[in-house]
């Protein structure tokens, strides 16, 4: 039977479009493949969603291959991407709160960087939740099996009782291989609700999908 509901964040819960977060930031056009690139998907990234280097030293990193003039745009997008641009997935706050109300537990589990904190509580239904495991905070990442098994012993879960939600079919798997069943998301809320009522979660399956502009 399943009792709790581990949800990813970036495209589970907000949207993650870094091509956005640079056109919203107002950087010219020509500018933005490198800043994609040198930020957003640059080892230092992925070294700080592991805690393995602070911001401080990912951003000298980045900063050495970029011209600059766009210095101050990648120390930007790196602190402060999140204070203009979270975007809550529609529905899911819905969601979220109607598993709560079933008596589910709810938990989060996410590559993401330290700062956490800071924007928690601009997460759609975040006030649901019961726990949460950052990669940051444990020098682990998903797909790792030790993220996994720490989600489950911090918060006495069974992974034969929990089901994760996430945007990315290695992630699921990894969830699979620890025992924990799973469903990638890919922005469909009813498909999502006919998922977990396959799963043997009785949410309903009436919620018309929102409109984009919709508050979650």
């Amino acid at each position: 039977m399943i009792r709790n509901i581990i949800f990813d964040m970036g495209n589970v819960l907000i949207h993650w479009r870094p091509e956005a977060f640079t056109e919203r930031q107002g950087i010219p056009e020509q500018d933005r493949p490198q800043l994609l690139k040198e930020v957003f998907g640059s080892v230092e990234w992925i070294q700080m969603d592991r805690g393995t280097i602070s911001f401080e030293e990912g951003i000298a990193a980045i900063c050495r291959r970029l011209p600059e003039r766009l210095h101050n745009a990648a120390r930007e997008l790196t602190l402060h991407w999140w204070e203009h641009h979270l975007l809550p997935v529609e529905g899911m706050a819905d969601l979220i709160r109607e598993l709560k109300g079933m008596g589910c537990g709810i938990y989060l589990l996410s590559n993401a960087k330290t700062d956490l904190p800071l924007y928690f509580d601009r997460i759609p239904g975040s006030e649901c939740f019961d726990g949460r495991i950052v990669s940051a905070d444990w020098k682990l990442l998903k797909p790792q099996p030790e993220i996994y098994q720490t989600l489950f012993r911090e918060y006495g879960l069974k992974p034969e009782e929990c089901f994760f939600i996430d945007d990315l079919n290695i992630n699921i798997e990894g969830a699979w291989c620890t025992g924990m069943g799973g469903v990638i998301f890919d922005g469909d809320i009813p498909r999502l609700r006919q998922a977990l009522n396959a799963a043997g979660v009785p949410v309903s399956l009436s919620r018309k999908k929102q409109h984009p502009n919709a508050s979650s």
